[in-house]
């Protein structure tokens, strides 16, 4: 597992490493999406997470949840376009789920992709994503999870 200054990072997934998203093919053109470990610690201990209902589509580079926290609140921007077709009903009881286990237990939502071969090459697979991770916490100016 890929870490970055004290943040992991599954290798087992893709990367929208600009919106601190995960990207995971699930099968028959389905798309699991969650936040990164650096998203949920630089976001702080989340209290609430409102996804897109089931059935709802989601435009590629928009919200696809809003989440929020002590210090922020904000959108999940969805890389991938496409239904949602299930939401996280355990993140929505307990955001904090995101902050203790953001690669399986706190995934957000499944979206039926739309034109994923395209948007695809665009992400960042987890063997290669320690560089571009460091380069944004640099512009970001965040020193890291621990």
């Amino acid at each position: 597992m890929p870490n970055v200054r004290g943040c992991n990072l599954a290798e087992d997934r893709l990367y929208d490493v600009e919106n601190h998203i995960w990207l995971q093919e699930v099968g028959d053109g389905r798309i699991k999406i969650g936040m990164t470990a650096v998203a949920t610690a630089m976001a702080g201990q989340l209290v609430a997470f409102t996804p897109k209902k089931v059935g709802r589509s989601v435009k590629p580079g928009k919200s696809c949840a809003t989440v929020e926290s002590g210090k922020w609140v904000g959108p999940a921007k969805s890389a991938v376009g496409g239904e949602v077709l299930e939401v996280n009903a355990q993140l929505v009881e307990n955001p904090s789920l995101a902050n203790d286990d953001p690669y399986e237990a706190g995934w957000m939502v499944i979206i039926q992709g739309e034109d994923w071969d395209s948007v695809k090459p665009n992400l960042v697979a987890g063997a290669d994503v320690a560089a571009p991770y460091e380069a944004k916490m640099d512009a970001d100016g965040f020193d890291g999870c621990e």
